[in-house]
């Protein structure tokens, strides 16, 4: 009985915490542009442009020359901004409020991140919780997509890593904290 009360309690957090996220930022529910960053180069793009190449395959000009400037395989980062990690939005928001969850989502603030460097954090974690509460999974795009900031970095050479951050949470969320 107490078992349900706790989940049904970390649910109405959660929903809570979306709601709060809603409504305390008019101005900016979600990123509007994305500045990719490889070594010197930096490219401002719009969300917009980033999804329709995460979800077609089409390269605009700037995206082309970007990943060509860096030697980057598209289809590779195509694969990192689309690749599905299933997760149950409730453990979610329980491992990333945990003290193993900060660890994982300071290392993928390190690639993704607000332009100021601050609340990089709670940022993240909200991005991601969104993202999650959709439809039980995530993706970098969505995250993106999600990210409550109107401009959010990407350090575009760590891709991969970000990626790999993700699908650590997607492993059995329960194995992170420990219950059975």
């Amino acid at each position: 009985m107490r078992l349900l009360f706790l989940r049904w309690r970390r649910a109405l957090v959660l929903i809570a915490s979306i709601g709060i996220l809603f409504s305390s930022s008019t101005s900016a529910l979600a990123a509007e542009r994305v500045v990719l960053k490889y070594r010197v180069f930096r490219q401002s793009l719009s969300v917009k442009e980033l999804t329709n190449f995460a979800e077609t395959g089409e390269l605009s000009r700037p995206l082309r020359v970007n990943f060509a400037r860096a030697r980057q395989d598209p289809k590779q980062v195509r694969q990192y901004l689309t690749e599905p990690v299933k997760v149950d939005p409730v453990l979610l928001d329980r491992v990333l409020n945990s003290q193993v969850g900060n660890l994982v989502l300071d290392e993928i603030s390190q690639v993704i991140h607000t332009p100021s460097r601050q609340a990089d954090r709670q940022a993240l974690r909200a991005a991601l919780i969104l993202s999650a509460s959709r439809d039980r999974q995530i993706t970098l795009i969505e995250t993106l997509q999600n990210y409550p900031t109107s401009t959010v970095e990407v350090d575009g050479e760590r891709l991969e890593s970000a990626y790999l951050q993700l699908r650590r949470l997607g492993r059995p969320l329960e194995n992170i904290l420990g219950t059975p």
